[in-house]
């Protein structure tokens, strides 16, 4: 049931993906799913229950041993055919993303792309996993470590992401060996249940890869709960990460926990300005602002200011504002009423504390679903925006004089996820970036995504990494396998 025109159906199978077969939720109730730029409906998903999401980590146990047993090779085969899939059906998946997210279609399409090469990356680096030998203290012992996969994994996506962040996480997991279970946001199930029609596709054995589609709290805590669930990974906001990090503790899972963040965003006086607004406006307006390493305070330094202010705010005013599906529309709507209510509290709160606009983009389409990107100039500590993450178009700027100054604004928070700071100093760039207290540094440079590259944060930021090599080392256990009594260097 959608109005998509989609060139595979298939694609929107309304059904969850549980033991490798398509089927309702046990209790028979559904979800709709909506479109956040017009409020209308565009599919619906399965309002799994405690019960759905049992039959789903059992089948994901079952399927644990032969999956693990494969070699390397074997599932990377697997990954690859995934990762192709993926590719070749692009515009369908941008298409129902775009509809149940809200960002515009080209942006959508880039996350696509972005999301399989998470599969592509993993499906090789699987094949590099290795373990190694320790030194022993006696001669006629030795000492194997070995890297095992962790076992049935629960993987809980959120809403801004709806593709990418399952294959940051999932390709990882089935690289390592391990199976997992998906609980894909309520708000963005779609995007998950194709993912999962290409990887049956693929040739993913039943049970490998399962989704669970529904409201959070049952399905949460039985993944919580469930002792056969062995690793726990989450995209979300610190509040959630925390709770889920209390409910994981009877069974003394493994975590990674990717949370909130306060992204500070400082500009130096020997900056290269026009990098330096190409950078911001690449972090700070993708998808709407609502990115967890979005900057949420831009820190500029007296020299530069008002220049950077002027130059970023005509880059801001001719953004385009509109539904995702629209030709030209840079920005989409936020994901619901509620999102845009906060970012207009952020931005009242600062104008009633001394902000003013200093830009503005021309606003478009329903104002409870609509927020236009905004410049504000003025910031200080005292405002809301400044301690809360405002995941949305507001990019306000913070004056500063010193290096010391900037430093200590930027790491003022309790959160570390990303920093992005702009010099040419060669000096003050080793300096900053070795005083910045986050998980992730970039220099002169928007952009800190990657699948190659760990992702994660410090502080309440979150547990663990995604990306790179240290992505696949969330899934596996060092198993020490010690061999004593060896009679080495006798003759038989």
């Amino acid at each position: 049931m959608t109005i998509l025109d989609l060139k595979d159906p298939a694609l929107l199978p309304g059904l969850a993906f549980i033991d490798g077969t398509w089927r309702p939720a046990a209790a028979g109730r559904t979800l709709p799913v909506f479109d956040p730029a017009t409020g209308r409906p565009v599919g619906e998903a399965p309002d799994c229950d405690e019960g759905d999401t049992r039959a789903a980590i059992a089948a994901a146990a079952v399927a644990l041993s032969p999956w693990r047993a494969r070699t390397a090779g074997q599932r990377c085969e697997i990954l690859a055919r995934w990762h192709a899939l993926i590719l070749a059906n692009v515009d369908d998946l941008a298409r129902i993303m775009t509809a149940e997210q809200g960002k515009p279609l080209a942006e959508a399409a880039g996350e696509v792309r972005y999301a399989a090469s998470f599969v592509k990356w993993f499906a090789e680096e699987g094949r590099r996993v290795h373990g190694y030998e320790v030194p022993a203290p006696e001669a006629d012992r030795r000492i194997l470590v070995r890297k095992e996969p962790v076992g049935v994994c629960a993987i809980i996506t959120p809403w801004n992401f709806p593709a990418a962040m399952i294959t940051r996480k999932c390709a990882p997991a089935l690289a390592a060996g391990c199976t997992v279970v998906i609980k894909p946001s309520d708000l963005t199930p779609l995007t998950a249940l194709a993912l999962a029609v290409l990887a049956e596709r693929a040739g993913v054995p039943a049970g490998v890869l399962t989704v669970v589609t529904g409201m959070p709290d049952a399905i949460g805590q039985e993944l919580t709960a469930s002792p056969v669930v062995r690793k726990l990974s989450f995209t979300g906001s610190t509040r959630v990460g925390s709770l889920l990090m209390r409910q994981c503790a009877d069974t003394v899972k493994r975590l990674s926990l990717e949370l909130g963040g306060n992204a500070p965003l400082i500009i130096f006086d020997d900056a290269d300005l026009d990098l330096a607004v190409a950078g911001a406006m690449a972090a700070k307006f993708r998808n709407a602002g609502q990115t967890c390493v979005c900057p949420n305070r831009i820190l500029v330094q007296d020299g530069i200011h008002d220049a950077f202010a002027e130059r970023l705010g005509q880059a801001v005013a001719a953004l385009r504002v509109g539904p995702g599906m629209a030709a030209g529309v840079t920005t989409g709507p936020l994901i619901n009423a509620a999102a845009v209510r906060k970012v207009r509290d952020h931005v009242d709160d600062a104008l009633t504390k001394g902000a003013r606009i200093a830009a503005q983009a021309p606003s478009g389409g329903d104002p409870t679903r609509f927020t236009a990107p905004v410049v504000l100039t003025g910031a200080t500590v005292d405002m809301r925006l400044a301690h809360e993450e405002t995941f949305g178009p507001v990019a306000p700027l913070f004056r500063f004089e010193s290096e010391d100054e900037a430093v200590t604004m930027a790491n003022a928070t309790p959160y570390g996820l990303a920093s992005y700071f702009y010099t040419n100093d060669l000096h003050r760039a080793w300096r900053v970036s070795e005083r910045l207290e986050a998980g992730m540094v970039a220099l002169n440079t928007g952009s800190i995504a990657m699948e190659m590259s760990p992702f994660g944060g410090v502080k309440q930021s979150g547990l663990g990494r995604e990306g790179g090599q240290a992505g696949i080392e969330e899934y596996l256990e060092h198993k020490a396998f010690h061999i004593g009594g060896l009679k080495l260097g006798a003759v038989p």
